[in-house]
């Protein structure tokens, strides 16, 4: 099955800058939370607790920055098309997709062999995705309700004791770890389920030819192979598909005359 095409477009340089950031700072936060929890060794418990209170903040800061700019930043709603649509819009249900929550569950479970063709993201990717900002949220406050700096303050105070002490803030927030750990694994899975493409964009930014979608039609309308055959273009549409196809027939029936009627001279 060809793959579709994967352009710029779906993830905005500033999009993978956040999804940068929220990488490294989610590596750091569960090494060090690794260690402050099982002190293998002595020496750098005050760095890994600073490391992680630090990452803790980044992370935070970093997945406010990325909500905000979901509504001023275009993106495009699906792989295959260049075209934009406001980012946030591709984080709920789309047209093209709102149905398909069977077909893809599906096909994530090896029970489907077509790739679902719609949207950016899966509807299982959107349901877990838009559960993540809650727990990114709620992992920073349970970890605020810890830190010492933090742990007076009202809002955090009055956190602390609803959930039982600190004894028991401390065993949920340790829990949301694995919640994270558990998250990433799930999401490397969607997002590799397909190939490599996906990660080869969001990571280094860099498009890979593949079949072009249109979103109006909610159709295949051709094959971007970037300047390597078969490429049929970016966007093509139908009409313009089906005009190419008839001058292709015209130019081979043409070199098919003319080789005849040469093979004919030669005789």
């Amino acid at each position: 099955m060809a793959h579709m095409a994967h352009y710029r477009e779906a993830h905005p340089l500033p999009f993978v800058v956040t999804h940068w950031v929220n990488l490294v700072a989610m590596i750091f936060l569960i090494f060090t939370g690794f260690y402050i929890h099982y002190p293998l060794f002595g020496g750098v418990m005050t760095m890994a607790r600073g490391l992680h209170i630090f990452c803790g903040i980044v992370l935070l800061i970093n997945c406010v920055v990325r909500m905000v700019l979901a509504f001023f930043i275009k993106s495009a709603p699906a792989p295959g098309t260049r075209e934009l649509v406001p980012d946030y819009k591709t984080w709920l249900p789309q047209r093209d997709n709102k149905h398909q929550l069977w077909a893809w569950i599906s096909y994530y479970l090896f029970l489907r062999k077509e790739h679902p063709i719609a949207a950016k993201l899966g509807v299982p990717q959107k349901f877990v995705y838009l559960l993540i900002p809650l727990l990114i949220f709620f992992t920073g406050y349970t970890g605020f309700c810890l830190w010492g700096t933090t742990a007076g303050w009202p809002i955090f105070e009055v956190g602390l004791n609803f959930m039982g002490g600190a004894m028991k803030v401390r065993i949920l927030h340790y829990f949301m770890m694995w919640c994270f750990l558990a998250f990433m694994c799930i999401h490397v899975y969607l997002s590799l389920i397909e190939g490599v493409s996906p990660a080869t964009l969001i990571f280094f930014w860099k498009e890979t030819p593949g079949l072009v979608y249109d979103p109006e039609t909610m159709n295949i309308v051709g094959f971007d192979g970037m300047g390597k055959e078969p490429d049929c273009g970016e966007t093509f549409k139908s009409e313009e598909r089906a005009a190419v196809d008839r001058a292709r027939v015209v130019e081979h029936e043409a070199i098919s005359t003319g080789d005849a009627q040469h093979n004919g001279f030669e005789k």
